[in-house]
């Protein structure tokens, strides 16, 4: 059944792509209950959009298209020509960039506004660092992220 589940969301998500006239190879498979799909195409520019925007909205859409086909809760992952993969790493190295600055100054450091992916890989980078804490503050889906050394905290 699992196979099966990742083919019908391959064909809503191939189908969707060329109701956009975007021509892309699409790869899926499931993950701990989840459907993966990576989406190679030469439109990347207009599949991801400014800051992964266009993105997270192709993956809300195609996570409501999938779920009313199977009537089944199931999670959709959507990566474009590996975006999020390198977008994790950029982020992960500006984080600890951040991080040393902020140990170096002896100040608290505000960055943002972050969707919740991207909060939590800037959370995860800095987590094991002893000097340093991090917090998420904001309103609605996109919030800011505070790096705090832990010398400031109470």
């Amino acid at each position: 059944m699992g196979e099966e589940k990742v083919e019908i969301a391959r064909q809503l998500l191939i189908g969707l792509l060329e109701r956009m006239e975007i021509n892309a190879e699409v790869e899926g498979s499931l993950k701990e209950g989840d459907l993966i799909f990576d989406v190679i195409s030469n439109k990347e520019g207009i599949l991801i959009g400014k800051h992964g925007r266009t993105l997270d909205s192709l993956q809300f859409l195609i996570n409501r298209m999938v779920n009313k086909q199977l009537k089944e809760s199931v999670k959709v992952y959507l990566d474009i020509n590996h975006y999020k993969v390198k977008r994790a790493e950029s982020l992960s190295k500006m984080a600890i960039r951040l991080g040393e600055k902020v140990k170096w100054l002896e100040k608290p450091f505000t960055v943002g506004p972050f969707n919740s992916y991207d909060r939590r890989i800037i959370h995860m980078a800095l987590k094991e660092d002893p000097l340093l804490e991090t917090e998420s503050f904001g309103e609605g889906e996109m919030k800011r992220i505070r790096i705090i050394p832990k010398s400031q905290t109470p």
